[in-house]
């Protein structure tokens, strides 16, 4: 009986020896396997990496994440070079591959991030694997709602709600789901620049204070400042996508139809309010039923806001200064404030107030100081007072230097406002007294004080 234990142990000893040998031969060669994939991918030879990472991810797919890592570049660049059907099972293998990822590393693999990817790139490549408008939308609408926090995609974004316009024309989508996927596209772009606007700000804080940015700052500086110009564009691209659909003829028999159902639902009643307000529906005594709704249903910031705007609309001027300043007061999150003020600061604009416009605009660029579009408000406040603010023509002119200086400040502060900061700057000095001028005045280096409620001053350029 004993030496029958004994033999037993002895085989079950010999079977764990040879089982764990075995792993650890295997757990080598998928080691050397990785090692050659990584330094073939690191040095873009992708021909010869591909191999390793085929034999890799199909016996060990949970290995590595490099895997993965590597194995999109090696996959990218063999859709690039193929064509027909070579090229569809590649690109069929990166699907494959993405959601072998979430599977093995779920926590490294932001879901909307990934799910948005693959149906960009069925998108991009939709007449070679045949398909429709229909199936892309739903794939788009899918990884949004699986997860709307990493759908960020500036790209992927466009082309949602580029594929939802498609079915509109096609009859496929009622104007509702088209107004309300509108809604929800540029909710995500106003968030995403929102997020990358506060980054910007506390690098700005930062040097303001005194303390020059690391290596690491400038690159988040320069990354966060590319975020906020791609969805700039494509939040332009969006309002293009839409155009006249959302005509006032189309807003407001759909509002009509669903004021009853939704009289009590916020959302619904702040996306119509903003809709109406933005196409300018406001003449309709619709936008004045929808606006009262809001505000007795979640008075707030936003409704004060709408308050206001039928007030002026009614020639209530005085009562309509009181409700935007209430707006104003009410507005507790710093970003939305800042919006908040801009949009007052333009309505008195508008309206000629330019002292009390500038104050909301300076406070708007005090909340957000990454968004320079005040500061081109202010510069074109300063160049239709140029008439009116100096007692000499040479010195009115002067005042579109000021202008100027005001304009530049725009790209200063506001990677997206690059282009319009200089052609503001130079439109405005263009129209400022010119080198024979100053040199007929012979006033070059000199400063003037001006007046009015500008109250600034500018130096005579030298010549």
């Amino acid at each position: 009986m004993k030496t029958r234990f004994t033999l037993l142990t002895f085989l079950f000893t010999f079977l764990l020896v040879g089982v764990s040998a075995v792993n650890a031969q295997s757990q080598e060669e998928d080691m050397a396997k990785l090692s050659i994939m990584t330094e073939y991918a690191k040095a873009k030879n992708y021909e010869a990496a591909y191999k390793p990472f085929k034999e890799l991810w199909a016996s060990n797919p949970k290995f590595n994440r490099a895997i993965y890592v590597y194995g999109e570049k090696i996959l990218d660049d063999k859709i690039e070079n193929s064509s027909g059907e070579d090229k569809k099972a590649f690109i069929n293998d990166l699907i494959k591959l993405w959601e072998d990822r979430a599977t093995h590393f779920a926590s490294k693999t932001p879901k909307g991030e990934y799910a948005s990817k693959a149906c960009q790139l069925m998108f991009d490549n939709k007449s070679i694997l045949g398909k429709s408008d229909e199936e892309l939308y739903n794939c788009f609408d899918a990884a949004y709602n699986l997860d709307k926090e990493t759908f960020k995609n500036p790209k992927s974004l466009y082309t949602y709600f580029y594929l939802m316009v498609k079915l509109y024309d096609a009859g496929k989508k009622p104007a509702k789901d088209l107004f309300n996927k509108y809604d929800d596209v540029v909710e995500k772009i106003e968030d995403e620049i929102q997020f990358a606007s506060e980054k910007l700000n506390k690098l700005a804080e930062k040097e303001e204070a005194g303390t020059p940015l690391t290596s690491k700052d400038k690159r988040y500086q320069k990354y966060y400042g590319q975020v906020m110009t791609a969805y700039d564009q494509i939040s332009g691209s969006v309002d293009s996508q839409l155009g006249d659909r959302a005509n006032c003829d189309n807003l407001i028999p759909l509002y009509k139809k669903d004021f009853d159902s939704n009289a009590n639902d916020a959302v619904w009643l702040k996306r119509a309010v903003s809709r109406m307000y933005s196409k300018e529906c406001t003449e309709d005594p619709l936008y004045e039923k929808l606006v009262k709704a809001y505000d007795a249903t979640a008075p707030s910031a936003d409704t004060k806001y709408f308050v206001a705007t039928i007030l002026l609309k009614n020639g209530k001027t005085s009562e309509a200064e009181s409700y935007l300043k209430q707006s104003y007061d009410l507005e507790t999150d710093t970003f939305k404030k800042a919006k908040l003020a801009n949009r007052i600061g333009l309505i008195l604009k508008k309206k000629g107030r330019y002292g009390q416009a500038r104050g909301y605009f300076r406070d708007a660029l005090k909340l957000n100081p990454s968004n320079g579009r005040p500061h081109l408000s202010i510069a074109a406040m300063y160049a239709a007072s140029a008439k009116d603010c100096g007692d000499t023509n040479f010195n009115k002119r002067a005042v579109y230097w000021y202008a100027a200086q005001e304009a530049r400040k725009a790209s200063r502060v506001d990677p997206t406002l690059t282009k319009a900061a200089a052609q503001s700057a130079a439109n405005y000095e263009a129209k400022a007294p010119q080198k024979a001028e100053i040199f007929q005045e012979g006033n070059g280096g000199t400063v003037i004080t001006i007046g009015c409620w500008i109250g600034g001053s500018v130096t005579v350029p030298k010549i």
